[in-house]
């Protein structure tokens, strides 16, 4: 098995063990799909995305690609292909960086900070400098129209939520082995 291998099923368990819900395609194994909550305290709360993620064979050497499948609202966005534009992605990637990064760091900071200097989707980067309200209207009225959880086709999508103690069932063991 490959560095690159290794790398990427190592990425993917990662997600998988912070309860990310990863769909893996059967005609490519570098190809895949994992559903994103959109961040709370955002106009994309309650959203839940399909993000398509495609790894080259020289990942984590480099980027990988991500797109939004669900149609999403966003000034870094394009809106007909689902395509991100985001710097620490396409310009600045990093072989310290890994998926979890990309779902938890990345992705969701894309959809707090829109920057619309650097537009995909005009339209919505034009909505958001002019009138912030709206913007705002315009991504929950998407949101409702398009992220909800039986829009984006799974059922009872297992996605991680915000910080839960963790029960009494997941630790197996509270005594010492020591003892």
């Amino acid at each position: 098995m490959s560095i690159s291998e290794m790398r990427k099923d190592t990425d993917i368990m990662k997600l998988m063990m912070k309860d990310y819900y990863v769909e893996t395609d059967a005609q490519s194994k570098n190809v895949f799909v994992v559903l994103l909550k959109g961040p709370t305290d955002s106009p994309y709360e309650g959203g839940i995305w399909r993000v398509r993620v495609e790894l080259p064979s020289q990942y984590p050497y480099r980027s990988p690609s991500i797109g939004f499948q669900t149609k999403i609202f966003h000034p870094n966005v394009d809106e007909a292909s689902g395509s991100v534009c985001l710097d620490v992605i396409n310009q600045s990637w990093s072989p310290m960086f890994d998926l979890l990064n990309v779902f938890e760091v990345f992705l969701p900071q894309l959809l707090l900070y829109p920057n619309p200097s650097d537009p995909l989707n005009s339209n919505a980067a034009s909505i958001y400098l002019r009138d912030k309200n709206e913007f705002e209207m315009v991504v929950k009225k998407h949101v409702e129209m398009y992220a909800s959880s039986p829009r984006v086709g799974i059922a009872d999508p297992k996605i991680p939520d915000e910080e839960e103690p963790l029960s009494d069932l997941e630790y197996p063991c509270e005594e010492s082995i020591f003892e």
